[in-house]
């Protein structure tokens, strides 16, 4: 038995070149309409300066709102502001009366009665007001989507599968050690899961050498190899694909996070919650074993960047311990795209995108220090990836397909 997922195109149906011209062509509209009106009314009637910049932005965000509906928000979250005009309005007043201020300040400086400048006070107000409207939006959307996703549904039915749990392993050049890691989780997990209800899932990554053997002597239900490297997103979504619980959890095979922790994202999978997080920034996090100061510090700036993609302010987004509700997984993996280490950030992103129930718990960090994360080149690739998922979003690759997956 194992799932049947959609097989999601890794190519979006949707060039990116059209996204960014729709972006474009949007941006030219409102800043001409914005620009046009102040300059006729100032210039051609000579109407004050400050009821020509009020009347001109009216109309530029009227423009604005109509035109992101049209064109720039099919597809991407994160221009679900429009959806609410009564908070888009209210954020466009506040960003209307900076421009107002601004210009006025700026117009002091300089002759009001003349093309140059009017287009030099107009340039630093939209600037100054487009700021003010980035954060605005941002809060509202953060709001927006933290109360959709802060709630669980206890009651549900229960979700598909016939095991209680599914442990999925990513693992690469794991000989020596995968046998230890398998032995170490049935041990801690059976007595509170049950040996017939528990369910390890190993994924070879393409290792050269004998891992996925190894594995199969170690007693694992089920492994999965993959026949190159293709980076640990793809052999955690190869494994999700594979697994049979009801809950699917996946941990690092050198077992950075005490197994026992995987019980309590258990819990809180089965209490009604689609997706539990660990987090190692969260305030009862216990580190045993500090990492590297370096990998540390470039992880907490990889968090903060992945602002760019993601609505929510979440503490941690790379901890490598999470869980899901097996439909809820089925969900995620059957449209992801990325394969490497930005993959967790897709995770969160795709939570956001269908609204499901969210949680963030504490762990354990018990880090022997031999993760494969090479920090300059992975981190650049994490980077790379964040702009792939902005991408994929807006061209539409993580709509959902029309049949789920299904167990067989």
């Amino acid at each position: 038995m194992s799932w049947r997922a959609p097989v999601a195109p890794r190519t979006p149906g949707r060039g990116v070149r059209s996204r960014l011209r729709r972006f474009a062509a949007v941006g030219v509209l409102v800043t001409a309409v914005d620009v046009a009106v102040l300059l006729g009314l100032r210039l051609g009637t000579g109407m004050p300066v400050l009821g020509a910049n009020a009347v001109a932005i009216a109309l530029a965000v009227s423009a604005s709102f109509a035109a992101n509906r049209a064109l720039s928000s099919t597809h991407d979250p994160h221009l679900r502001f429009v959806e609410v005009p009564s908070a888009y309005a209210a954020i466009a007043v506040v960003a209307g009366i900076v421009d107002v201020v601004v210009l006025r300040l700026v117009v002091t400086t300089v002759d009001s009665m003349t093309v140059r400048g009017l287009l030099t006070a107009k340039a630093v107000s939209l600037s100054v007001a487009g700021i003010v409207r980035v954060v605005g939006y941002r809060r509202l959307l953060f709001r927006r989507v933290r109360a959709a996703l802060n709630h669980p549904e206890p009651g549900r039915p229960t979700a598909p599968g016939d095991r209680r749990l599914s442990v999925v392993i990513p693992a690469w050049c794991a000989e020596s050690t995968i046998a230890a890691t398998l032995t170490r989780l049935r041990a801690e997990l059976t007595p509170a899961v049950g040996e017939a209800d528990l369910e390890i899932v190993v994924v070879d990554d393409g290792s050269p050498d004998g891992t996925a053997a190894a594995a199969v002597a170690a007693g694992a239900d089920n492994v999965v190899r993959l026949p190159e490297n293709r980076g640990k997103g793809a052999a955690v979504r190869a494994g999700v694909l594979a697994a049979r619980g009801r809950a699917i959890a996946f941990t690092d095979a050198d077992l950075a996070y005490e197994p026992r922790l995987l019980l309590r994202l258990l819990e809180q999978v089965e209490a009604g919650w689609d997706v539990v997080v660990g987090s190692r920034r969260h305030v009862e996090t216990v580190t045993l074993v500090r990492t590297r100061r370096l990998r540390e510090i470039t992880g907490r700036i990889f968090n903060l960047i992945s602002f760019a993609v993601l609505l929510g302010a979440y503490r941690d987004t790379q901890c490598g311990l999470k869980a899901f509700r097996s439909d809820a997984a089925r969900r995620i993996f059957g449209v992801a795209q990325i394969d490497r280490f930005a993959f967790d950030v897709e995770i969160f992103h795709l939570a956001e995108r269908y609204q499901l129930a969210l949680s963030e718990v504490p762990v354990t960090i018990d880090d022997p220090g031999n993760s494969s994360v090479r920090v300059g080149p992975d981190s650049l690739r994490m980077l790379l990836d964040l702009v792939r998922i902005r991408q994929f979003a807006g061209q539409g690759a993580y709509d959902e397909v029309s049949e789920p997956a299904t167990l067989h």
